[in-house]
């Protein structure tokens, strides 16, 4: 199965998990994943949030982020990988004057 992110409809979400500012996702969704690929603005961030049903891998595309992960703090690159394992939350910042890009899967249990 191919998956052309080009052609998913981007939405805008406001505040994502009690962050602030928006992402901009184009989201393929089914029964056990859910596959994103997201652009987020500058001092824009994901609020903190667990995982409580599965885990999340981030693939860092464009520029770098800030994630709370736990209790620590981690600079993630472009090339690099956030890893949120089931029972963990996190919350990702974009400090940056430059959008981030980046691609998730979320895996559903």
């Amino acid at each position: 199965m191919v998956l052309d992110f080009n052609k998913l409809q981007e939405e805008k979400v406001e505040r994502f998990k009690g962050g602030e500012g928006y992402v901009l996702n184009r989201c393929f969704e089914d029964k056990d994943n859910k596959i994103v690929k997201s652009i987020l603005p500058p001092n824009c961030s994901s609020g903190l949030h667990p995982h409580t049903n599965g885990c999340e891998i981030l693939y860092m595309l464009k520029g770098s982020a800030i994630f709370s992960y736990d209790d620590k703090q981690e600079r993630v690159f472009a090339g690099q990988v956030h890893y949120c394992p089931k029972g963990h939350k996190h919350s990702m910042l974009n400090d940056t004057n430059e959008n981030i890009e980046y691609f998730t899967i979320v895996v559903k249990e």
